[in-house]
């Protein structure tokens, strides 16, 4: 059994966070759930502001369904909420912190910003390993007990891993057993969709995401997970370090394999 401490950044009410949670709690493992009070995507690996005398409000959750799961909301982003469970806020110290799972994609050097990959990666500033799982966004419904599943895997794998450890694993939209495999990926100049700015300078500027029209090279995080695959990326400050991802991406297929 494991210590697991799980955030993200869609707020703790999000059901991609239930997912794992119970997925994990279900497994044997003791979870703790704390994440952001609301929406904080984007915010990578910052914590706000952090001035003597700051506060940041906090309330007890209830995963509906499983009581027994500890979980807190945090009016602050993932990472800071990472920082109050590694100073035993709400109660003993994580051994292994899980970061997701996300609703929609976080591959290409986009992650930079990624809040569910930021979440993952403080986890090395205590000593602990990570894991950032995000579950691609399509049309159809979230079927998020296959972040689940990834998560049992990739906690099996991880807990015998280096120290330290930290993986950016992405997820089809798909049941395990319609999973085309597993696979190690680089990380693509792109991820999943293209996002550019309009408007005018004094004035107003807005967001516009939009299809991406860039091709890319098979062997990266966007283009296999756009093929089916769940691609598995270990992440040294934020590059990739294949060799982790390779014996991870073992790993989960076996596990995944069992399943279908």
């Amino acid at each position: 059994m494991t210590r697991i401490l799980i955030t993200n950044d869609d707020g703790i009410s999000s059901p991609g966070l239930h997912a794992v949670a119970i997925a994990l709690h279900n497994e044997g493992h003791e979870v703790l759930a704390v994440a952001p009070s609301g929406e904080r995507s984007g915010w990578g690996a910052g914590v706000g502001t952090l001035d003597d005398g700051s506060e940041f409000s906090t309330e007890q959750f209830e995963i509906p369904g499983y009581e027994e799961i500890s979980a807190w909301s945090v009016d602050g982003p993932p990472a800071f909420c990472v920082l109050t469970a590694m100073l035993e806020t709400f109660g003993k110290r994580p051994e292994l912190v899980i970061s997701g799972s996300n609703d929609g994609a976080n591959c290409g050097r986009g992650i930079l910003h990624s809040g569910t990959v930021g979440g993952a990666m403080i986890a090395q500033n205590f000593g602990l390993s990570g894991i950032a799982l995000s579950q691609k966004r399509t049309p159809s419904e979230m079927i998020w007990e296959t972040s689940g599943e990834v998560a049992i895997a990739a906690v099996n794998w991880i807990v015998e891993a280096a120290r330290k450890t930290v993986l950016n694993i992405n997820i089809p939209n798909t049941t395990i057993d319609k999973v085309k495999g597993v696979r190690i990926a680089r990380i693509a100049a792109f991820g999943t969709t293209q996002t550019s700015l309009t408007g005018t300078v004094p004035g107003n500027l807005r967001i516009k995401v939009s299809p991406r029209e860039v091709e890319l090279a098979s062997d990266t995080d966007t283009a296999l997970l756009d093929e089916g695959f769940i691609t598995v990326t270990g992440l040294i400050g934020y590059r990739s370090e294949n060799e982790q991802g390779r014996d991870a991406a073992e790993s989960i297929e076996r596990y995944a394999n069992r399943l279908s």
